[in-house]
């Protein structure tokens, strides 16, 4: 009998494990992935912002325009480190807190499979 309340408060303990990782986690995933579409989104703006100073450099005076130049080029270079952010996090980050989305839910099922074969 004692043998039954502990084997059910071992399965209450791993259902509630499971329930805190699938919500933390998932929320986890979430937040990250509007993490990178914002700063995929800030990236979009700076070359925008990179293209307008290129275009207003060519109207201008040799000297500003070098200065635009350089400018919207620096910029540029911020950019692709925002890109290699981007691609890092997706690849390293949220795909595989994407995968621990199969892994709870396989979690979830083993104890009630358990339950049932114990």
């Amino acid at each position: 009998m004692n043998t039954i309340f502990s084997r059910d408060r071992q399965i209450k303990s791993m259902e509630l494990t499971v329930s805190h990782a699938e919500k933390y986690l998932g929320q986890f995933c979430s937040l990250l992935a509007s993490y990178t579409r914002k700063t995929g989104k800030l990236r979009d703006q700076a070359d925008m912002l990179v293209r307008q100073l290129n275009d207003f450099s060519n109207t201008e005076d040799p000297e500003l325009r070098t200065c635009l130049k350089n400018l919207a080029e620096d910029l540029a270079m911020v950019q692709d480190y925002r890109q290699a952010e981007i691609e890092r996090l997706e690849t390293k980050v949220v795909t595989p807190l994407k995968a621990y989305g199969d892994i709870v839910e396989n979690k979830r099922v083993s104890p009630h499979t358990w339950k049932r074969t114990h």
